[in-house]
């Protein structure tokens, strides 16, 4: 039956940037306990920080880089 299947793959771009490098998004992988969902939250334009918000209450949260801090990718936001 058409319209059955959804394919969401895409061509790679082929202009992926200066000199072919591709540079990613930093991120931290978030489940946000207030609505029992994950989103990823990226660093902020100072770099000083991951910032981002709950998808679907909009709680906000805020983790700041510096030194002494942890390795981890995947937190819990409560």
């Amino acid at each position: 039956m058409a319209g059955e299947f959804l394919d969401l793959s895409s061509d790679p771009d082929p202009n992926p940037g200066e000199g072919g490098i591709v540079r990613s998004r930093r991120f931290l992988g978030v489940q946000f306990a207030c609505c029992s969902v994950y989103s990823r939250v990226y660093v902020n334009k100072e770099g000083t920080a991951y910032v981002g918000s709950c998808p679907k209450c909009l709680k906000r949260i805020e983790m700041k880089i510096g030194p002494g801090g942890t390795d981890s990718r995947f937190f819990t936001a409560y």
